[in-house]
């Protein structure tokens, strides 16, 4: 893996979504945190129905971990903070090393 390229945290949402909007400041954490290890895009579902489609994204929220541009891992539904680490950890291990 090149060492240079972060990980991509797609994270699919939509305003419908009470859901995907509870998440939203969970995710701002997260791209804070971590942001030396990883990159974090939010995409509206309404706006970009094409790269939700792309995506395969049919619940919202989704969140898609894209490495080396291949998506690797997904969460569909809403998510905790612990799962979704426990997601991102082995991807960011190798960004670290």
């Amino acid at each position: 893996m090149n060492k240079s390229v972060k990980p991509l945290l797609v994270f699919f949402w939509s305003e419908r979504s009470g859901p995907a909007r509870r998440m939203e400041s969970l995710l701002a954490h997260l791209a804070r945190k971590e942001r030396s290890r990883l990159r974090v895009m939010s995409v509206d579902v309404d706006d970009q129905p094409e790269l939700a489609a792309q995506f395969k994204v049919s619940d919202v929220p989704t969140l898609v971990l894209v490495v080396g541009k291949r998506a690797v891992d997904r969460i569909e539904g809403r998510a905790s903070a612990p799962l979704i680490e426990a997601m991102l950890e082995p991807h960011l291990a190798a960004v670290a090393a």
